[in-house]
Formats: C-alpha cells, structure tokens, sequence
C-alpha cells in the first residue's frame, strides 16, 4: 500500500482543558472513503478542521503527505444576502482558470447554472457547487463535512453516488462527516464512530454490530442497518428525479428510491 496521505497519530484538541477530540489514530490512503459519524457535540468537525490546520491541535500529531492538495466541501454556504454573487464568480474566486471551473461544474451536474445566483440556488445544487469547487483543485484528497445537509433524500443518494465516482475517476482518498446513517452505509468503505474518542471503527457491515455503536445510536438503528437490502434500477437527478434505468443493484442501506423508509 502506498503511504497515507494523512495520518493522525493520537490527535486529541482541548477547549478550556476539556478534551473535544481525544487521542484520535487514523491513515487516509487514496481510494479509501472513511466516513465519521457520531452524536451532536462528539468532535467530528473539530477533527476535520485539525485535518484542514484550522484547528490548533492539542496534543499529538496530523501528518499530511508533501504537496497534498485538499478538496473542502464545508456543511453551509454562508454569504451575504445583499451581495450580488453568480455561480461564475463564486468558481471563479477559487483562483482557477474559467475552463477547470467549467469542468467541475459539468462533473458535478450543474454547468448550467454558470450565470444563475448563487443565492436562488436549491440546497442540492450549493452542495453540487461546493463540490465542483473542491473538485476544480483536482484534490488528492477530499474532505466533505455532512455534503449532502439540505438535500432531500433522493438527492442526497445521487450526490453520495457522485461522490464515490469522483473517488474512481481522481483516485483520490474521501474523508466526510455524516448523519446519514443508512445512505452512507452504501456509500463509505469504513466508518469511525466518534464520541470524543473513537468508539469503534470498520466495514459498515461490521460496526452496526458493535455494542459501542448500537449504545451510541440504539438497537433499532443497528438491526435496520445490518438487515436492510433492496435493489433499484433507476437512478436519480439532483433534485432526486428518476432520471435513467440501469443494471439491477443491491445496496445496504437506503438508495433514494420512493420506499424508503424512516
């Protein structure tokens, strides 16, 4: 296996002594898609932004490989209501040249929406452009913190889908935070349960039967999470439209389709 692109080595960060992050170790390689779950207050954007070096670290250590370049996909997009500000301009104050920003639009799904106002976009649609904008970087990692917050949950599906797909093609590692529970359990490789300190980690077929994650997230969740399977032959648009038909899938976990279940 080739070296990690971040290692963090009993990363643990402190407000007012408290330990919010508390002697975290975890290697992200490339083509790896770990996502970080865990209850409100457990630590997980702190963790992320000690990732980004905009969070002073404690104790221990985060190691990023020389020259990394970094994709960040952040939970909002917050501006300023009275500023005039179209898609154009928001791609183009990345400080990438107008064709990579177009690029990244079309990758994403939303190369039409160029001269549209970032301010009458759809939740789906930021999160696209926020995406395209970490994707313009042509990043060696990507960090996304709950990417798809304001989606409905067809769409959510397809941008979860998107995101392994850009794994493949950049071959790129993926680390994000996420509430989805059964929508991520399809679409992560590995999951870290955190709640300060990693409560447990691993496959998402093997954590919804540890007892710290059934303790942190309950019974039910667990059981609908090992046992819930479904095929689908469709897929879905960013506004969570059936769009196509496709070879005959099964997933763990939902995939946007009309029964999904809460």
């Amino acid at each position: 296996m080739t070296d990690p692109l971040v290692t963090l080595d009993n990363l643990t960060v402190r407000f007012d002594k408290r330990p919010v992050v508390d002697r975290v170790n975890l290697k992200v390689h490339r083509g790896d898609i770990i996502t970080v779950i865990g209850p409100n207050g457990a630590g997980k954007t702190t963790l992320i932004k000690a990732i980004l070096g905009i969070q002073k670290v404690s104790d221990g250590k985060v190691s990023l490989r020389k020259g990394l370049v970094i994709g960040y996909v952040p939970q909002h997009l917050t501006l300023e209501a009275t500023l005039p500000l179209s898609v154009k301009r928001f791609m183009l104050l990345s400080g990438m040249p107008l064709a990579e920003c177009e690029s990244a639009l079309a990758r994403t799904g939303v190369r039409q929406l160029l001269d549209a106002s970032v301010h009458h976009l759809s939740g789906g649609e930021k999160q696209r452009l926020l995406l395209a904008r970490a994707l313009a970087r042509k990043p060696d990692l990507l960090v996304l913190d709950e990417p798809a917050q304001g989606v409905d949950i067809n769409g959510q599906a397809s941008l979860y889908d998107l995101i392994r797909q850009l794994r493949d093609e950049l071959n790129c590692g993926v680390i994000m935070i996420s509430h989805d529970l059964h929508l991520v359990m399809a679409a992560t490789d590995k999951v870290i349960c955190l709640n300060q300190h990693v409560c447990c980690s691993g496959s998402p077929a093997d954590i919804s039967h540890d007892p710290a994650f059934i303790e942190t997230f309950g019974q039910p969740v667990a059981e609908s999470l090992a046992v819930y399977h479904h095929h689908h032959n469709h897929r879905h648009d960013l506004h969570g439209d059936v769009v196509a038909a496709g070879p005959h899938r099964a997933h763990t976990g939902h995939e946007g389709c009309d029964h999904a279940h809460h």
